[in-house]
């Protein structure tokens, strides 16, 4: 069964050379040295211009935890604009309580401002209590999310049995997408086992710089 490889980039050149080494669809980041923030405008707008597979873009203001402040929502509404705007194929960002539950209000009121883009919830879910919970609530919201996670471990290898489970309860339902330290050594075993429609990694189709 073939699946689809998202490849997590930094800037133009990553992007351009993940395409050339196969990658199906593509995640947009700066400084993946603290998980991954927002692309400038003319980063994202360059890597738009240049590449020819789906691009979705990651929507984070600053590194540290998913709990943010009224401005930093207000700072991610108009980034999401900004890459709708530009054309990118869709968005990421993730939001928690101070309990590290899913800010179910926060989430509704980014994802109203980010349709009908593609729409990733990240692994700030891994960071919830009860991740299955996190996938319910993540359902009730009625829209064809996909939803990145490493099951809630350091690594997709670690969390491949809750991330098999995760795949069997979506359904058909939000596309699971395990993430963490995927590669070209280690995909197909994984696959394999998770049985999942796509896989995330910054290594996913090889070194990229």
């Amino acid at each position: 069964m073939a699946f689809l490889k998202e490849a997590c980039v930094e800037g133009l050149n990553q992007a351009l050379n993940a395409q050339e080494l196969g990658a199906d669809r593509i995640e947009l980041c700066a400084n993946l040295d603290v998980g991954g923030t927002t692309p400038s405008t003319s980063v994202i707008k360059a890597v738009l211009a240049h590449v020819q597979i789906p691009v979705r873009v990651i929507i984070r203001p600053r590194g540290g935890d998913f709990v943010y402040l009224e401005d930093e929502l207000a700072l991610m509404e108009d980034q999401i604009m900004t890459c709708k705007a530009l054309g990118a194929e869709g968005v990421v960002f993730g939001v928690l309580n101070k309990n590290n539950t899913m800010d179910i209000k926060a989430t509704e009121r980014l994802i109203s401002a980010a349709l009908p883009l593609k729409i990733t919830i990240h692994k700030a879910v891994d960071e919830t209590p009860d991740i299955y919970e996190a996938l319910k609530t993540l359902e009730s919201l009625g829209q064809n999310l996909t939803l990145l996670t490493s099951g809630g471990a350091i690594t997709a290898e670690k969390g491949k049995h809750v991330l098999k489970r995760l795949v069997a309860l979506a359904g058909n339902a939000i596309e699971i997408l395990p993430a963490g330290k995927i590669d070209t050594e280690n995909i197909q075993a994984l696959h394999e086992y998770i049985a999942a429609t796509s896989y995330h990694g910054k290594r996913i189709v090889g070194k990229l710089d």
